[in-house]
């Protein structure tokens, strides 16, 4: 019964750090702003820590299991 909310948590955390970690790369090998008005290096070091966290808690989540 536990194993469902840490499935779809888990989920959630991997499409979601997974989908920020390819637009940011894509967005990076376009040479396009990743946020605008923001510098770009600031702006894919940030996307790119809360896409690695989100996949780091989504392997948590996963090892709940």
């Amino acid at each position: 019964m536990e194993s469902g909310p840490a499935i779809f948590t888990g989920s959630v955390f991997a499409l979601f750090g997974g989908g920020l970690l390819l637009w940011t790369a894509v967005r990076l090998r376009q040479r396009a702003p990743i946020a605008h008005g923001v510098s770009p290096v600031a702006s894919a070091t940030v996307a790119g820590f809360a896409g690695t966290a989100a996949v780091l808690l989504a392997v948590w989540c996963f090892t709940r299991l």
